[in-house]
C-alpha cells in the first residue's frame, strides 16, 4: 500500500476553447468555488481553435485566489526551455507561488514543424527533453553567474539568470514508453499520463518502470508524485467499465488507485460545471475517507 506523503489533490484539466473565452475562464472559477485543487490547461500552440495556454493561465490565475495551474503538458518543441522557465518562474511570483510545470517532449510533429518547430525523432525528442530539463533548472537556480548549458538541442551560452520562481515549480512528465518513463525516474518530479493511453491496469508496470529507474539514479521513488488525467460519466448505474457510474463507484476506483500505486493527483478532463461540483464535492471527499481509512487500518495492523 503505497503511501508517498503527497496530500490527496483532485482537479481539472480544461479545453482552451477560443470559441468562447469567457465560459472556459468560468469553469475555472466553478474549480475553485467547489473547491478543487487545480486547473491545468493542454498545449497545443498549433491548433487556431485554442487560446494559447500561458496566456490563459496567466488570465485564470489573476481571476482566481488559491487554485495550483499548470499546463497539461506544455509543448517544449514549439516553446523551448528558456521560454518556458522565464514564463512558469514568471507565473509562480505573480500568483504567489502557484505553479507548476507539466512538460512533454512533443507529438503532432507535421503541426510543429508547419508553425517553425523541429522534426524530431522518438529517441531525438526525449534527449532534448532531457536536455530542456537541465535547461530550466539552471535558469531557476540561484547560482553565481551566468548560465551555461553545452547540450545537442538546447544550449545556454553565459545567460543571465531568473527570474526566480516563488516557489521551486514541479515538473511533471506525461510519460508512457520505456525511455520516457526511466526520464521521469530519473529527473522528473512529477509521472503525469492519461487514462485513454495508459488505463488502470497499466499502470502497475509503467509505475515499476519509473521506479526502478529512480531507484538506479539514487533518488528515492517516493518523491516522485503520481498524478493521473481522467475522464468518465456519472450515470445511475455502474457498467463495470472505469468511471462509468455513481460518484460511489468514482471513488472506490480512484482510491483503489491510490491505495495501489500511489496516484495522489487526479485531473478530471470535463468541460462541464456540474462535473466538476460533482467531483468535488462527492467524490473527492469520498476518495480522502476512503483513503485515510485504509491507511489507518494498515498502520494499527503493522503497530506504527
Amino acid at each position: 500500500m503505497p503511501d508517498f506523503g503527497h496530500e490527496l489533490r483532485f482537479g481539472v484539466s480544461l479545453t482552451p476553447t477560443a470559441a468562447d473565452p469567457g465560459a472556459v475562464v468560468e469553469l475555472a472559477l466553478v474549480a475553485e468555488r467547489a473547491g478543487l485543487d487545480l486547473v491545468t490547461v493542454q498545449d497545443h500552440p498549433y491548433q487556431p481553435r485554442f487560446l494559447d495556454t500561458w496566456t490563459l493561465l496567466t488570465w485564470i490565475a489573476a481571476r482566481t485566489e488559491s487554485l495550483i495551474l499548470s499546463p497539461n503538458v506544455a509543448n517544449l518543441p514549439l516553446r523551448g526551455p528558456v521560454i518556458l522557465a522565464r514564463s512558469a518562474a514568471s507565473l509562480d511570483r505573480l500568483s504567489g507561488g502557484r505553479v507548476e510545470l507539466g512538460l512533454g517532449a512533443g507529438a503532432f510533429w507535421d503541426a510543429v514543424a508547419a508553425n517553425g518547430g523541429p522534426r524530431r525523432s522518438p529517441r531525438e525528442s526525449v534527449d532534448a527533453l532531457v536536455e530542456a530539463i537541465a535547461v530550466i533548472r539552471t535558469l531557476w537556480s540561484d547560482d553565481a553567474g551566468p548560465a551555461r548549458f553545452d547540450g545537442t538541442y538546447y544550449r545556454l551560452d553565459g545567460a543571465k539568470r531568473g527570474p526566480r520562481p516563488a516557489h521551486e515549480p514541479e515538473i511533471w512528465l506525461g510519460a508512457y514508453g520505456d525511455r520516457m518513463l526511466a526520464v521521469t525516474g530519473r529527473y522528473a518530479d512529477g509521472w503525469l499520463p492519461s487514462s485513454f493511453a495508459a488505463g488502470p491496469d497499466a499502470l502497475g508496470a509503467m509505475t515499476a518502470k519509473v521506479d526502478a529507474a529512480a531507484t538506479a539514479a539514487k533518488r528515492d521513488p517516493a518523491v516522485i508524485r503520481r498524478l493521473y488525467n481522467i475522464a468518465g460519466t456519472f450515470d445511475d448505474t455502474a457498467d463495470g467499465r472505469f468511471l462509468h457510474g455513481p460518484a460511489e463507484v468514482w471513488a472506490e476506483q480512484l482510491a483503489e488507485l491510490t491505495l495501489r500505486h500511489g496516484t495522489s493527483t487526479f485531473l478530471l478532463g470535463s468541460d462541464t460545471a456540474a462535473d466538476l461540483e460533482r467531483f468535488a464535492g462527492e467524490v473527492a471527499p469520498a476518495v480522502r475517507e476512503r483513503v485515510g481509512n485504509e491507511r489507518a487500518v494498515s498502520r494499527e495492523t503493522r503497530g506504527d
